[in-house]
């Protein structure tokens, strides 16, 4: 695959105002390791090459194992996702698919009763930018496995944090 054009470089101020609301989401509260399984979740279902990449590159160094993120695109046919994770994915494709169904209520109320209001608002808009930057890399071609986690997220891999567990969750295991 040959990139189209380096949206990076052509548009760096749309750029930014993207990146300002990931910076956002990312100070938001919301689990860190929730995010990832969000943004892997819809990388998955708009069938973004280079997002799915880097999503499980980020969701390894938040200490998430192999076998879940396999299972993430089954996620409703496994035990292996929280009663909160099952209402974030599910809101992550209901809000992905909007024109589909336009988020049943039964999706809503879900994620309602597992999220605050400013958590569901805020998962929304994590939804929403990565829905946005799916179109870029896929319109312009980013080029899959070309994405490097800078130093500061590869410094918190579970290797070197001290904490053994994240997220109500065994880090340790195999990767």
């Amino acid at each position: 695959m040959k990139p189209r054009i380096d949206y990076r470089k052509t548009a760096p101020d749309g750029i930014s105002a993207l990146s300002g609301l990931e910076n956002y989401v990312r100070q938001s509260g919301l689990e860190p390791a929730l995010l990832e399984l969000v943004k892997l979740r819809a990388s998955q279902i708009n069938g973004c090459s280079y997002c799915i990449d880097m999503h499980t590159k980020d969701a390894r160094t938040e200490g998430e194992s192999e076998q879940r993120l396999y299972a993430v695109v089954a996620w409703r046919e496994t035990p292996f996702f929280t009663e909160r994770e099952r209402a974030a994915l599910a809101w992550t494709e209901a809000v992905t698919q909007v024109s589909q169904e336009h988020v049943p209520e039964e999706v809503y109320g879900c994620a309602h009763q597992h999220f605050s209001e400013k958590e569901l608002v805020d998962l929304t808009l994590a939804i929403i930018a990565i829905n946005g930057w799916n179109r870029l890399a896929i319109s312009f071609r980013s080029v899959p496995g070309s994405y490097q986690q800078p130093a500061h997220r590869r410094a918190l891999t579970p290797a070197n944090s001290e904490s053994g567990s994240k997220h109500g969750r065994d880090v340790s295991r195999s990767q």
